[in-house]
C-alpha cells in the first residue's frame, strides 16, 4: 500500500509529466510553423515519451492501492524564438524534471517505500538518457550557428527518431 504523502508526490510527478507533454506538444506546433519538419517530428516523439512516463506513473499509483488525481496542466509558451530556443528550453526542462524525479526517490527513502525506490530506478536512467540527447542537439545547433544548410542537415538527422517503443506498467 502506498502511503498518502508518496501518493500525492507522484500525482505531482504526474501533473509535471503531464506538463512536459503538452510542452512538447507546443515545441512541436513551433517547428511546424517554421517548417522544419525534422525539429518538429523530434518534439513529437518526446510528447509520445512523456505520454509513457505519465502513464507509468499513473498506473503505478492504482496497482499500488493509491487514488490517481488529475490535476490542472498550465498553458505552455508558443514562441521559442528559434530552433536553438526550442531545445534550450527544452533542456532546461529536462534538467527540472531531473530534480523533480530525485526529489521524488528522496520522498520514497524518507517514507521507507522500497517498491517505489526500486519503480523511480527506471525513471532517473530515463533521465540520464534524456538530458544527455537534448545536450547533444543543442551543443550541434550552438555550433552551427546560423548556418542554414547544416541546420537543414541536423533537422534531416531528427526526422529519422523513431517512437518509443510501448512501455507495460510495472506492478
Amino acid at each position: 500500500m502506498i502511503t498518502k504523502r508518496m501518493e500525492k508526490a507522484i500525482n505531482a510527478q504526474i501533473n509535471k509529466e503531464f506538463y512536459s507533454a503538452y510542452l512538447y506538444l507546443a515545441m512541436s506546433a513551433y517547428c511546424n510553423k517554421l517548417g522544419m519538419s525534422g525539429c518538429e517530428h523530434w518534439f513529437r516523439i518526446q510528447y509520445d515519451e512523456e505520454v509513457i512516463h505519465m502513464t507509468k506513473l499513473f498506473d503505478y499509483i492504482m496497482q499500488h492501492g493509491g487514488e490517481a488525481r488529475l490535476l490542472k496542466i498550465d498553458e505552455p509558451p508558443a514562441d521559442f524564438g528559434s530552433i536553438l530556443g526550442a531545445f534550450e528550453a527544452s533542456q532546461k526542462h529536462e534538467r527540472f524534471v531531473t530534480e523533480s524525479i530525485n526529489e521524488l526517490l528522496n520522498v520514497s527513502v524518507e517514507e521507507k517505500d522500497h517498491a517505489t525506490q526500486v519503480f523511480l530506478q527506471w525513471f532517473i536512467t530515463e533521465q540520464v538518457e534524456e538530458e544527455a540527447n537534448v545536450k547533444e542537439i543543442v551543443d550541434r545547433l550552438k555550433m552551427i550557428g546560423d548556418n542554414g544548410a547544416a541546420l537543414m542537415m541536423i533537422d534531416d538527422k531528427l526526422s529519422q527518431r523513431l517512437p518509443p517503443a510501448p512501455v507495460t506498467a510495472q506492478a
